[in-house]
């Protein structure tokens, strides 16, 4: 897709007008995108700047909106509110995966699924605005956008261990034998993807895939939590 007509098409999406448009396209520049001899700026430090400000942001939030809660309470609430599966949610709102420029190598390997650079592009693009527009129109930015995500973390309705909330699940049943099996994997040895199944008494129950064992197991379990209707999350 065309640079300009990739910048007008995401600022649409995001309701933002840039000033500097070339923020905007840098934030959604993956470093795989780098090519020898040629610089392109890709979105690294406005990832690390982004997370400051939405760190920011969203405790100022929480300081004013909640004051009866204590320090620890605050913590725990912002830590599910900015943490990569929040973003990658907001990321897939957006649509963001078919925005971001990386190399073919990297889309080859699911790069425009993957929740690590999903969840580092929102960080980069509340940057790009921030900088573009200012600490105002970021805020009011950022809490339109993570609204529902807020409202399910004050609400206690965000899961994030689901591994946990599945053994809780079938403690209150009687006795379970809950198993996670690596189906199979695929990739190169450093960008491998597994494939894993939860058996729950030896039947299969759900599936899940990721770029570890651990985050395998986790939608693996989060996928029966769906079935059961423990939960609803996509």
């Amino acid at each position: 897709m065309d640079k300009k007509i990739l910048i007008e098409e995401l600022s649409k999406r995001l309701k933002i007008e840039f000033n500097n448009r070339h923020l905007l396209l840098e934030a959604i520049t993956h470093s795989s995108y780098a090519k020898p001899k040629i610089k392109v700026e890709y979105n690294e430090r406005l990832e690390f700047l982004g997370d400051a400000v939405l760190q920011v942001v969203i405790s100022d939030y929480l300081y004013n909106k909640y004051k009866e809660k204590k320090e620890g309470e605050l913590s725990k609430l912002r830590s599910l509110i900015v943490c990569e599966n929040s973003l990658y949610k907001i990321a897939t709102k957006w649509d963001l995966g078919k925005f971001i420029r990386m190399s073919k190598g990297e889309e080859l390997t699911g790069g425009r699924h993957r929740v690590s650079i999903l969840a580092d592009a929102v960080e980069a693009i509340i940057a790009a605005i921030y900088l573009d527009r200012g600490m105002e129109i970021v805020r009011g930015f950022v809490l339109e956008n993570f609204e529902e995500i807020i409202n399910l973390a004050t609400e206690n309705k965000i899961i994030m261990d689901y591994k946990s909330k599945l053994q809780e699940y079938y403690q209150q049943l009687g006795d379970s034998e809950i198993v996670y099996d690596t189906i199979r994997f695929e990739g190169p040895p450093h960008r491998r993807k597994f494939f894993v199944k939860v058996l729950v008494n030896n039947e299969i129950e759900g599936y899940g895939e990721g770029y570890s064992k651990k985050e395998g197991e986790q939608k693996a379990a989060k996928d029966l939590l769906n079935h059961l209707e423990v939960i609803d999350e996509k």
